[in-house]
């Protein structure tokens, strides 16, 4: 098989012939139809991050495919089923964690394309109880960004609490703000989406957005405030300066949900009008097993739309690169 395989950080991928993987004891194999490119992808083949990734290894945690072996004991999914494979690729089952219905954030937890190899490539193995059955139906080339990106900004309104009729912005409309919009929309809620760029404004106003916001002209902060704050911001601008200025448009009780990662990020949160305004700063990361069933049964009701242009494995690093630019409208899938 073919794989995309990060050498050292900072460099270029490079695509290898490796020998297919044999599915161990509660493994399946899957061969990859699609999978998403997501910036934490980047992340890990620069090494970016504090924990870091040991190279070699094959990034990619949004792989979608057909299973064609079972290791032992496998009894579910099947031979013949199309599975998706997310950034959870194993939890223990047996912490507080995992026992009270937050998987996500076990501390002996597996992540797919960064402490084992992931979706960049033909075929690859998972654990079988975490490759997600993806519905009949569903494009794999819509799935895969679902896995990711959907399921992502789904769990982070959950977060949010987000009710009908709130308002809540959604920070940075790409690969996971073109679905944060559609999920806010399905809420109930009146959207306010903020970027820089012309594209990426229109993408928002046709899926929905009510509010739009250009950074490059106007202060989101003030442009919320004036719409009485914001109940919820979700920010998923790769942005340090980002975080803060939908931080400052918040409404007293308005929750800031914090998803996207800056490498070495941070910013200054003022405790006095913390306090005074009672507003909240959250981190929120990816979404359980049981939220990816749900993103994946409103994709196949039809209640969302997946934007994403496709491109052969062997266009990883120019792919890379056009994301890093802000060339691509929401989300690159890869074909296999």
């Amino acid at each position: 098989m073919k794989a995309a395989v990060v050498r050292s950080f900072g460099e270029p991928l490079v695509i290898e012939e490796r020998p297919d993987p044999e599915p161990g004891p509660g493994q399946v194999r899957i061969r990859l139809e699609a999978s998403g490119l997501c910036h934490t992808d980047i992340h890990a083949a620069h090494g970016d991050w504090p924990v870091k990734p040991a190279p070699p290894f094959v990034p990619g945690h949004e792989g979608v495919g057909i299973v064609e072996a079972l290791g032992d004991g496998v009894t579910r999914p099947a031979v013949g089923q199309r599975v998706a494979v997310p950034w959870l690729g194993w939890a223990c089952g047996r912490c507080e964690h995992c026992l009270s219905g937050w998987e996500t954030l076990c501390e002996q937890q597996r992540n797919t394309g960064y402490s084992v190899d992931g979706g960049y490539a033909e075929k690859m193995l998972a654990p079988a109880d975490f490759a997600a059955v993806v519905p009949e139906g569903i494009d794999p080339r819509d799935a895969a960004p679902l896995t990711c990106a959907g399921v992502t900004t789904y769990k982070a309104l959950k977060v949010a609490g987000v009710r009908p009729a709130q308002l809540v912005a959604i920070s940075g409309v790409g690969g996971l703000g073109h679905l944060a919009v559609q999920y806010a929309k399905i809420a109930g809620a009146t959207v306010a989406a903020i970027d820089v760029t012309d594209d990426k404004l229109e993408l928002a106003r046709e899926l929905g957005a009510d509010i739009l916001i250009d950074a490059r002209k106007e202060d989101p902060a003030e442009v919320l405030k004036r719409h009485g704050g914001a109940h919820a911001a979700i920010a998923l601008a790769v942005d340090e300066q980002a975080f803060a200025s939908v931080y400052g448009g918040l409404r007293r009780g308005g929750k800031l949900v914090m998803v996207a990662l800056p490498a070495g990020g941070t910013i200054e949160v003022p405790i006095f009008d913390t306090v005074l305004n009672g507003t909240s700063v959250i981190g929120s990361i990816v979404g359980t097993r049981q939220d990816l069933d749900e993103v994946f049964r409103l994709h196949a009701a039809g209640r969302t739309e997946v934007i994403y242009e496709t491109r052969p494995l062997a266009s990883v690093n120019e792919s890379i690169a056009d994301v890093l630019t802000g060339r691509i409208k929401a989300r690159i899938v890869f074909e296999m």
